[in-house]
């Protein structure tokens, strides 16, 4: 699959709404408040930007322009009916960036929606549940085969063509279906838990999507965070894990114009996950050990970790999108599995470079 280098940007707004729309007696009918955030994923024309470098700051500003208008406002004022699906749709209307390939809300940090330009929209809700387990295939002296446990957290997602409705699926259907799972993960061992005796994430999100996809059709993906930095997407057929990392570094963009501050020696935290879809191997439970991950891809982290980046080898532009090509370039050949990374430089605003299947986009 050809490679696809993608922008993206993330801004919150503080809001009140009230939704009609849903039953009588639904507590989202009363007047409330969110603090919402909004996301873009665009592939930017090369020339958009002013300089070199500039794509993500330029994106980020856009964005934050668009959604001044709801900030601090009354969104019924602004559209009789403001759910997340709707929400997206005032944003993409009015967002003058090219190549919008995306735009998500995310009206708490546990659910949100992702709308394309066919008003095709991906909901999101997130779960959480405390558990123990131990991976029983696994060497000797590997630390998983020792009994420890995680919060596990888990990202239903829902994929529905909304035509000219004003919500897809309810996100009280969604938390209605998790309960049952809910009620049996919860403060418990997994390892005890009839299919789950090698309780991977892979295998995790294996358990989850055959319980509830019969019951929930537009399942599309289950996403399982086994930690904070790592985990596993399922769709039914492929597994596709990622592993997080952070690095802080030092950078200048030359191309900036005089008197620009990103001209001058700055610095960022940046967020890299990165993406690797490989076939389940049967015996260990897992696609790849997200430790192996990580000892694979120590020697190029070495080099981004509290260094400059515009001064590393081969590196024209320290931007996001540069440096993920950059990295792609360095790793690709130790990790043949590798098919996306994610950089952001602040919060949900960065990069995406991918050369497989984009798949979902994971909550900021």
């Amino acid at each position: 699959m050809s490679e696809r280098l993608l922008h993206v940007a993330a801004a919150p707004f503080e809001a009140a709404c009230r939704i009609p729309i849903l039953p009588e007696g639904h507590r989202s009918r009363r007047l409330h408040g969110h603090s919402f955030r909004a996301r873009v994923r665009a592939a930017l024309p090369p020339a958009w930007a002013p300089f070199a470098g500039a794509a993500t700051g330029q994106l980020t500003e856009a964005l934050k322009e668009c959604i001044g208008a709801l900030d601090y406002r009354d969104l019924n004022a602004i559209l009789p009916i403001p759910t997340d699906e709707n929400l997206a749709r005032w944003v993409r209307a009015r967002l003058a960036v090219p190549g919008i390939e995306s735009v998500g809300i995310q009206s708490t940090p546990d659910q949100g929606a992702d709308l394309d330009g066919a008003d095709h929209v991906h909901l999101w809700h997130r779960f959480r549940f405390e558990a123990a387990h131990h991976l029983p295939n696994v060497p000797i002296d590997h630390p998983c085969g020792r009994l420890h446990g995680h919060g596990f957290e888990v990202i239903l997602h829902a994929d529905q063509t909304l035509a000219d409705d004003d919500m897809g699926m309810d996100f009280d259907r969604l938390a209605a279906l998790w309960a049952p799972l809910q009620a049996e993960l919860h403060y418990a061992c997994l390892n005890d838990i009839a299919g789950l005796e090698n309780p991977t994430s892979e295998r995790l999100s294996h358990w989850i999507w055959q319980r509830l996809k019969p019951e929930l059709p537009v399942l599309s993906w289950v996403t399982v965070y086994e930690t904070a930095t790592a985990g596993c997407h399922y769709d039914g057929t492929h597994y596709r894990i990622w592993k997080e990392q952070r690095f802080e570094s030092a950078l200048r963009l030359a191309a900036a114009p005089d008197g620009d501050p990103r001209r001058r020696l700055h610095g960022h935290s940046y967020l890299l996950r990165l993406h690797l879809t490989a076939p389940l191997d049967t015996v260990m439970g897992w696609t790849v050990d997200y430790g192996d991950v990580k000892r694979i891809f120590d020697p190029v982290y070495q080099r981004l970790d509290h260094h400059r980046l515009d001064t590393l080898p081969g590196l024209d532009t320290a931007d996001s999108g540069s440096l993920t090509r950059w990295i792609r370039a360095e790793i690709a050949g130790d990790l043949p599995w590798l098919d996306r990374i994610d950089l952001h430089e602040t919060p949900g605003c960065g990069a995406t470079l991918c050369w497989g299947e984009l798949g979902p986009a994971l909550p900021t």
